[in-house]
């Protein structure tokens, strides 16, 4: 009988991959895991478009040295930048027998559930909103559901400082903008994985009949589907529990942010990709 000792590999570009992280250990208890963010090359979404393919592609290779078997990204500008080229140019290459997933498809195939007038609004980064992956996305999985996209200004720099006052200053701006796009709007997706620490936040700001959908729950529900339709990939998995956490910062603040994300003492290891 052959070993399995295939990782599930998360890969992020700062800490907010930590909150996608935390709902795939507790759907699916019974895997290796193995993370890497990017640290100290973080934030990506003030980078090109190349640049952010580059360091991506970087640190799912630094994964899959590392044994994963598949890499999800969980972060949505690296999503919405690198992963069709990682998927369409690199894999059947350089690593055919393994996959790279992200997290933006899953988010567009599950939303549409818990709107009612089909009109959902996207809070994320500037990144995410420019490259309007949302609104290609769901035209291809729905095209009658409309979708309404606002930057989250300072949000996730706020969020990473703990500052209260300034946060919920912001939060109000940005909420506020968002529903005065259009008053049919019932869903609004957090579309940055920081935002999943400020969604009690964000609900109590808007009225109540709009539901808020944060991505971990949803992302970590396809990847469960994913791995039992796939079971080339799911074979390769060890099914012994583990959890390994990496940055490629040496700063003991991004140690410290990295446990207050994942919300619970973790020991972390410094690497380079």
């Amino acid at each position: 009988m052959i070993k399995r000792t295939g990782k599930i590999g998360i890969f992020d570009s700062g800490l907010g991959g930590l909150t996608i992280l935390k709902e795939v250990v507790k759907l699916m208890p019974c895997y290796e895991y193995i993370y890497l963010g990017d640290n100290q090359n973080t934030p990506y979404g003030n980078k090109s478009q190349d640049k952010i393919f580059n360091l991506t592609l970087a640190g799912v290779e630094w994964l899959f040295r590392n044994g994963a078997e598949i890499v999800v990204l969980a972060c949505n500008t690296a999503s919405a930048n690198a992963l069709r080229k990682i998927q369409r140019e690199v894999l059947p290459v350089r690593y055919p027998d393994k996959r790279v997933l992200g997290i933006i498809i899953p988010t567009v195939e599950e939303i549409e559930k818990y709107s009612k007038t089909g009109h959902i609004g996207i809070l994320a980064t500037k990144a995410t909103i420019e490259s309007r992956i949302y609104e290609a996305e769901m035209k291809k999985q729905n095209p009658h559901i409309k979708i309404f996209s606002q930057s989250g200004g300072n949000l996730a720099n706020l969020i990473e400082l703990n500052n209260k006052v300034e946060m919920l200053t912001e939060i109000n701006s940005v909420v506020e903008e968002l529903i005065s796009k259009n008053n049919l709007i019932d869903t609004v997706v957090l579309g940055c994985t920081h935002y999943a620490l400020i969604e009690e936040e964000i609900a109590q700001i808007l009225p109540k009949h709009i539901h808020v959908v944060s991505q971990g729950e949803l992302v970590a529900k396809k990847l469960k589907d994913y791995l039992t339709k796939h079971v080339e990939i799911n074979i390769k998995l060890s099914n012994l529990f583990s959890l390994n956490f990496n940055t490629t910062s040496d700063s003991k603040h991004v140690q410290q942010l990295m446990t207050y994300f994942y919300g619970e003492k973790i020991s972390i290891s410094m690497v380079k990709i």
